[in-house]
C-alpha cells in the first residue's frame, strides 16, 4: 500500500499530532508499505529517511500565494507518489487533500486529535474520520460528523521509534520526593491549577519539588504565577526535554491536570516508567487510566482536589507503591504495534469500499 502523510511539520518540539504522524509513518514503512510525508520538514526528516519514508517539503502557510504554490505542488507530489491513501493529520491538510483530490484517486483518512477545537469539524471531510479515544468519537458525532465514518484508534506510543527501550534512560537527581508534569505550557493544560495545588500542599511536606517539563506561549505567565509562592524555589521550569522518560522514571508522581485533552500521549510514558499518576477526568484521560484503574482521577480546574490526592499519595508510602504499581499494568493496549494494525484495518476498509463502489459503477 502506498500511503501520503499530511501534516504542518515535523519538528521534535513535543507535538503529540506530529509524534503520532512520525510513528504511524515509520512503523508502516518498517512493515513494507511505500509511505511519503508531506511537511513544511524539521528535525525528524532524519529519522523519516532511516526508516525509508519518503519526505516532501511543502509550506502549508496560510496566505494566498503559499496556498496557491502549496496546490501546484501538492498536486504534482500525488501524481509522482499515486499513493492508495492520504491520511491527513491537521486541518490545512484536509483541505488541501480533499479539494485538490480528482475522482477517487485515493481514499482519504484523517485523525482528529484536537476535537475542542472549532476547527476540527473540517477533518470530517474525510472518508474516514479516526477519533482518537472513545471520547472524542462521541463529541465528533454530536458536532455533526456522520457515525458511519468515524473509527476509533486509541493514542499508544510504547514501542516508538522516536524512544529508546525505557530500561535504557538514565534517571535525573531530581529532588525527591519528586511531583512531575511533561506538558505543553498552555493554559488548558492545568499549569495554573498544578501550581497552585503544590502551593497548598508544600507548607506540610518540606521536601517536596514541582518539575514542570515543557515549552509553550503561556509560560511567562505561569513562571510569575510561581513566583508569587512563597515555595518559588522549589518549582523549577525544565523547558523542553527530548528524553521526558529521565524525569518520569525519577518522580514520585506525574500529573495531568488538563482541561481538555483528547488522549494524551504522555500517560502512556508515565505508565511505563511506573510513576503513580494523578490526572484529570475529562476527554481521554480516563480511557488511557484504565478508568482510573491505572491512575487517580480528580475534576478538572479543581486545585484543592488536586491537592488531596497528592497529599493522600505523598503521605503514605504503601498508598504510593500500590498506585505506581497498577500505572504499569495492563500495557499491552498502549503499544505502537496495535495502533498501526487498527489504522491499517481502516485504510483497508475504506479502499475494498472504493473497489466495490466502482465494480457496481461498471455494471451500471
Amino acid at each position: 500500500m502506498r500511503i501520503i502523510h499530511i501534516l504542518n511539520h515535523v519538528q521534535e518540539i513535543g507535538n503529540g499530532i506530529v509524534n503520532v504522524a512520525v510513528d504511524l509513518a515509520c512503523i508502516q514503512a518498517k512493515t513494507g508499505h511505500e509511505v511519503a510525508v508531506v511537511s513544511a520538514g524539521g528535525e525528524y526528516e532524519a529519522l523519516l529517511a532511516a526508516y525509508g519514508v519518503k519526505h516532501y517539503y511543502l509550506n502549508q502557510s496560510r496566505k494566498p500565494l503559499s496556498m496557491i504554490k502549496a496546490a501546484v505542488d501538492y498536486r504534482a507530489i500525488v501524481q509522482e507518489f499515486q499513493p492508495h491513501i492520504v491520511h491527513a493529520h491537521m486541518m490545512t491538510g484536509i483541505v488541501l487533500a480533499r479539494i485538490l483530490r480528482t475522482g477517487r484517486e485515493y481514499g482519504l483518512v484523517s485523525t482528529v486529535h484536537n476535537e475542542f477545537q472549532r476547527a476540527s469539524l473540517l477533518m470530517g471531510l474525510a472518508e474516514r474520520v479516526i477519533a482518537v479515544s472513545q471520547a472524542v468519537q462521541t463529541s465528533m458525532a454530536q458536532r455533526g460528523i456522520r457515525e458511519n465514518k468515524l473509527r476509533v484508534v486509541r493514542n499508544g506510543t510504547l514501542g516508538s521509534p522516536r524512544n529508546r527501550q525505557i530500561s535504557e534512560y538514565q534517571p535525573l537527581p531530581l529532588q525527591r520526593p519528586a511531583i512531575a508534569t511533561v506538558a505543553g505550557m498552555y493554559k488548558r493544560k492545568g499549569i495554573a491549577e498544578l501550581i497552585a495545588a503544590f502551593e497548598q500542599i508544600a507548607v506540610n511536606l518540606p521536601q517536596v519539588h514541582l518539575y514542570l517539563v515543557g515549552n509553550g506561549p503561556d509560560k511567562q505567565l505561569f513562571e510569575a504565577q510561581a513566583q508569587t509562592t512563597s515555595v518559588a524555589d522549589r518549582i523549577h521550569f525544565e523547558g523542553f526535554q527530548p528524553e521526558p522518560q529521565r524525569y518520569l522514571l525519577s518522580s514520585d508522581v506525574f500529573v495531568l491536570a488538563s482541561h481538555r485533552d483528547p488522549c494524551p500521549l504522555v500517560l502512556s510514558e508515565a505508565r511505563e516508567a511506573s510513576t503513580a499518576i494523578v490526572a484529570t477526568q475529562v476527554d481521554g484521560i480516563p480511557e488511557a487510566l484504565d478508568y482510573g484503574q491505572a491512575g487517580l482521577l480528580v475534576p478538572a480546574k479543581d486545585s484543592h482536589a488536586l491537592a488531596g490526592a497528592l497529599v493522600q499519595l505523598l503521605s503514605n508510602p504503601e498508598m504510593l507503591q500500590e498506585w505506581q504499581h497498577r500505572a504499569s499494568q495492563n500495557l499491552e493496549g498502549l503499544t505502537l504495534n496495535r495502533v498501526h494494525q487498527e489504522t491499517l484495518a481502516v485504510y483497508r476498509e475504506l479502499i475494498t469500499f472504493e473497489e466495490q463502489e466502482v465494480r457496481e459503477m461498471e455494471k451500471v
